[in-house]
């Protein structure tokens, strides 16, 4: 595989119009906005920016959670969202406010706020990403059960004392979303179904190569799910995740940890997790920044065709046809078609995937195509791939190809489904039909000159299911490497 590849499947995005309406409904962020909008002159706040305890039942009330046993902390969590994304400003007590012993301090709407109703939906997502951000740094933070323990004789925290490796926990939870995100965008995957939490902690804890996992390894994934549990609880009002938590019931004693599930009957008590859309786009925007290769169907649209061939050489086949068709609106067909045509040409590793992908676009194109399709009849590249488009249309007055044509048409086509890495008995097909339908195909394919013939040929030796044409395949081969001197 190429290094220019993409390293994971393209991801379908709704439209950021949708998206922000998806933000700005995530209901951690509509409290922080709705805490912003209350604040003003009278909002008091203590030397870190959190509501002071008096104000903490007005806010409660603000957000109607009167009723809600955890109202206090639904507001302390809101508000200090809207602190972390700039919805909300606070100064602190010497900042012309009388208190001159610096607390409490005051809050006042920040200048973010009016991207909520004022700005485009780039600019609330923005917003929205500044939140995850924040949530995120609250998921990886340490779990304080006893704080007295950890607090040294000076009133400070003592860092080392958490046991808490912070690159650590992040690196944990984005292999983790990493992960998620994979299973979400990939062929097979459960698509916009649920995780199993278990899985999840599995692919994170369980190597590879294990076949039956040890009691020592079972413990980690248990102890993966509950740190899980916990993070998932905390990313599900950004909207990020639907998420079911593990099922209490399942806990035996306090703090007592459950082991993984034995049956598939009864696995959805120990958690399940998918990404939202939201979380699909707010994922793919940490990988991005992190310099991970994560495209998403749309990406092309705006580039050249060599940049459209190149980009989709590994996308699944319906994701493909989707960029095409996208690469397609709006341009004209015959020029689009002779682009395509030209960025198909070249004898590269990737050129006969190109030509594969060329031709699969083209079939998306109309009759205007047909002169750029013709221009390229007698090209010892592109021929045998125009006839077979005009073919399909039904065209008339298509020339009959030189025997040179075909057998080269063969072994590129084959080449490009080698490159493709498709459904295996589909490729077998293609090699047993090509073989079948030429007579002496193989003392005619191994002078073929075409930079993949040797490999080409020595791939039908080991694919084709008739021993005896396998063995032909395979002689052929060492003629061509030796002609080539390969």
């Amino acid at each position: 595989m190429s290094a220019e590849h993409p390293t994971l499947p393209p991801v379908r995005l709704r439209a950021d119009a949708e998206l922000a309406r998806d933000a700005l409904a995530a209901p951690l962020l509509a409290h922080a906005v709705r805490l912003a909008r209350w604040a003003g002159p009278d909002t008091r706040v203590d030397a870190g920016g959190e509501l002071v305890d008096e104000q903490l039942p007005e806010a409660v009330g603000v957000l109607g959670l009167t009723d809600d046993e955890d109202g206090e902390l639904w507001a302390g969590d809101a508000w200090r969202l809207a602190v972390d994304t700039g919805l909300v400003d606070v100064q602190d007590g010497t900042e012309g406010t009388g208190d001159e012993d610096g607390t409490p301090g005051r809050a006042a709407p920040g200048e973010n706020l009016a991207l909520v109703t004022g700005g485009s939906p780039q600019d609330v997502l923005a917003l929205w990403l500044d939140g995850f951000d924040a949530v995120f740094g609250d998921a990886v933070a340490p779990v304080i059960d006893d704080i007295d323990a950890i607090v040294g004789e000076d009133g400070e925290i003592d860092i080392e004392a958490l046991d808490w490796d912070p690159e650590a926990e992040a690196e944990f939870l984005e292999g983790v979303l990493g992960n998620l995100y994979l299973l979400t965008v990939s062929d097979g995957g459960p698509g916009d179904g649920p995780v199993p939490l278990p899985a999840l902690a599995a692919s994170m804890v369980v190597p590879d190569d294990m076949g039956e996992p040890t009691d020592d390894v079972l413990e980690q994934v248990s102890d993966a799910m509950m740190r899980l549990d916990e993070q998932f609880r905390l990313l599900e009002p950004i909207g990020l995740v639907a998420y079911q938590p593990v099922d209490e019931a399942l806990m035996a004693e306090e703090g007592e940890e459950p082991a993984p599930p034995v049956d598939d009957e009864d696995v959805t008590r120990y958690g399940m997790v998918r990404l939202t859309p939201l979380g699909l786009y707010g994922v793919r925007a940490r990988m991005l920044e992190a310099g991970v290769d994560a495209p998403a169907v749309g990406d092309l649209a705006d580039k050249g065709a060599d940049a459209l061939l190149d980009g989709i050489a590994l996308y699944p086949e319906a994701a493909a046809r989707e960029e095409t068709a996208g690469w397609l609106a709006g341009r004209d067909a015959l020029g689009a078609a002779r682009e395509l045509l030209h960025a198909a040409r070249g004898t590269d590793a990737g050129s006969p995937l190109r030509r594969l992908h060329c031709q699969q676009t083209l079939s998306l194109v109309g009759p205007e195509a047909e002169p750029a399709v013709r221009e390229v009849l007698d090209d010892a590249e592109l021929g045998g791939l125009a006839r077979v488009w005009l073919a399909e249309r039904g065209a008339a007055d298509v020339p009959a190809p030189p025997e040179s044509m075909i057998f080269w048409l063969a072994i590129d086509t084959i080449a490009a489904q080698l490159d493709a890495d498709g459904d295996l008995e589909e490729l077998q097909e293609l090699i047993e039909g090509l073989a079948g339908r030429h007579g002496g195909f193989f003392e005619a394919a191994w002078r073929v000159e075409h930079p993949a013939t040797g490999e080409v040929l020595e791939a039908m030796g080991r694919l084709h299911r008739d021993k005896t044409v396998a063995k032909e395949a395979r002689k052929a081969a060492f003629k061509a490497r030796s002609r080539s001197g390969g």
